[in-house]
Parts: structure tokens; sequence; C-alpha cells
């Protein structure tokens, strides 16, 4: 094998894993993101809530509503996806191979990009009553003692939403594959009665109460947590979770002589935080 890597395979390898970080990334479009950043971290901008005052006596000194400024930091990690691999061939690439390659080094980074995201939301601060700063707890006995994810854990969410009027935006929601389970033996969720979405017929729940699921399956990076039989699961709004990165999609293909292979490569590097507290809500669920 020639150890001149064609520009065409290079360019061919570099595309296919493009191509694929855009598919593989499952929670991509549901936080602020910031990309192009430089350093180790980014600091995200969130401003309080203002309350006017009655106007005083005329030509009185006016009271400022003293509206509070945070800045959550999103602390960047570096994360690599290196494989090496005898496929590439100066004389003939075979890229039905490379395609394999691309898709399985773009698999892994969209997983990992998706797990800082995961992580975000399971650092934040939760309680079972509305509480200013925190985020709602919706824990596994609503709707009944140890029940599985069932629509009053569902209207439970939506309500807190409703509550702090940030209902306008788009609520998702990240459930495992078991939460999946109950919602589609769940009467409310499948018939069309209740529903628009035909969940038996697409095997799926996209869409109920306004909020669009995304559903994890078991992954090494860790995926949704889960507690002996309790499971977690996180809502949110864009604007409430934030994405900061100084990588993405950074592609390289070396010669490694000592190998006598190449070395194909991905680079991220990427970190995500809660904007807003109060625009995040954790539920749990009996499995």
């Amino acid at each position: 094998m020639s150890k001149f890597l064609s520009d065409v395979a290079q360019k061919e390898f570099d595309s296919k894993v493009k191509l694929a970080f855009q598919g593989g990334y499952k929670l991509e479009g549901t936080s602020e993101y910031r990309g192009n950043v430089t350093g180790n971290s980014y600091d995200f901008r969130i401003m309080g809530k203002g309350m006017g005052h009655k106007r005083g006596a005329a030509s009185s000194d006016v009271v400022p509503m003293d509206v509070t400024h945070g800045k959550p930091t999103a602390v960047m990690s570096d994360w690599e996806f290196p494989e090496y691999t005898d496929i590439f061939n100066d004389a003939e690439v075979n890229f039905d191979e490379v395609s394999k390659l691309a898709a399985t080094i773009a698999k892994a980074a969209g997983r990992r990009k998706d797990q800082l995201h995961l992580d975000a939301l399971a650092s934040g601060t939760f309680n079972a009553t509305l509480t200013a700063g925190e985020g709602l707890l919706v824990g596994t006995d609503v709707g009944g003692v140890g029940t599985g994810l069932n629509v009053d854990k569902l209207r439970a969410i939506k309500k807190m939403f409703v509550q702090r009027e940030v209902s306008d935006e788009t609520i998702y929601v990240a459930i495992d594959a078991e939460g999946l389970d109950d919602l589609l033996g769940n009467t409310e969720i499948t018939s069309a009665d209740y529903n628009s979405v035909k969940a038996l017929v697409q095997g799926e729940v996209n869409q109920f109460l306004g909020m669009t699921f995304i559903t994890f399956g078991i992954r090494e990076e860790g995926g949704l947590a889960r507690n002996g039989a309790i499971q977690d699961g996180y809502a949110w709004t864009m604007s409430s979770v934030g994405v900061a990165c100084g990588i993405l999609d950074k592609v390289s293909t070396d010669w490694i002589p000592t190998k006598s292979s190449w070395l194909s490569n991905a680079n991220l590097k990427m970190g995500s935080t809660i904007i807003d507290n109060e625009g995040v809500c954790k539920f749990q669920y009996t499995v």
C-alpha cells in the first residue's frame, strides 16, 4: 500500500465525517450555541427579571429595578476519536469502507456531544416545589407510587413551564427506551382521540402536550442516569442551556510509519452549562 493518500480520498473522508456529524448529534439545535470560542471556557449571559415601580411624587427620583446579571460558564473539554486503518490506498480507494469509518468516528463524536449536554442538565439544582433559581423536580410517585413515565408526570412538567411563562419556547424532553415504552402503553398518548401523532403506527412519541421528545438508548458514554430502578429524565428550553465549542468537525488523516497504517481522527473541544435553572425540569420514573 502506498503511504501517499490522494487528495480525493482525503476530501472524501473529510466530507463524509462532517456530513455524518450533522446527523449523529441528537441534541443539536436544542440549546443556545456559541462556536469558534477561544480559550477553555465561555461565559453565557443571563439577565434577571425586572418589576416596575409605581410612579412617585412629581419630579421624584426614579427607583431602578436592580435587575441582576449572571454569567453561567461552560468549561470546555478536549476529545479525540482516532482509529488506525489500512483501507486507504492511493491507487484504489475503497470509498464504501471510508464511509463506514467516517460514520463510526462521527457517531462517537455525536454521542459525546450529547453526553456533555446531558451532564450539564444533571448538574442543575432541583426542588419538588417551585423555588426561585431552581428547577422543578417531578418525582417518580407523581401519578402513583413508584410509577413509570405517565401523563400525570408530563402534565406536571408542562405546568411548570406555564407557571414560569417559558412555555412559548419549544420544550425538549429527554427520555430513555423504558420511558418511551411507558408512553406507548398509555392510551392518551397513542389514541387519535387524544393525540394527533399516530404513536402506534410510527412506534415513537415525537410530540405531546406541545413538548418534543428525544429518546436515548443505552450508551457507554453514560446517557441518562439511572439509580437502581429510578430513571432520570430532563425537560428544558433552548434558552435555558448553553453549548460552547472551540473545535468542531476538525478531521485529519495521517500516515504513521511505525504502524504502516493511516491514523484517522476527529477533534472536539466543547462544553455545556445550564444558563437558567428555572427553565429546566428533572423528572423521575420507575423502570
